[in-house]
C-alpha cells in the first residue's frame, strides 16, 4: 500500500478530477517499469495486499469476458471503460 500512498501524494492533483486521469497516470507509470520492477513491488506487499490485487484483477477480467460474450447486462457500466490489463 505504500506505493499507492506515494503515487497518491505525488499525483493528487491529477487524480482528483476523474477516473480517466487515474488510469492515465497508472498506465504512464507502468509503461516505464520492467517486469522485475513490478515483481519487486509485489514482493514488498503483505499477503492481504497481494490477495486484494489479484482479486481486483480477476473481477475486472471476468467483467471483460462477460462483456465479450455479450451477457453482461447485470454488470455495471465500468466494463466498457478503459482496460487496465
Amino acid at each position: 500500500m505504500r506505493f499507492v500512498d506515494d503515487l497518491f501524494s505525488l499525483y493528487r492533483e491529477h487524480l482528483a478530477d476523474d477516473e480517466e486521469n487515474a488510469v492515465s497516470v497508472v498506465l504512464n507509470i507502468l509503461e516505464d517499469q520492467t517486469r522485475e520492477d513490478i515483481m519487486k513491488l509485489i514482493r514488498e506487499m503483505d499477503d492481504e495486499e497481494v490477495i486484494q490485487m489479484v482479486g481486483v484483477y480477476l473481477v475486472e477480467m471476468l467483467k471483460m469476458k462477460i462483456a465479450q460474450e455479450g451477457d453482461g447486462t447485470d454488470w455495471d457500466s465500468s466494463i466498457n471503460g478503459p482496460r487496465y490489463h
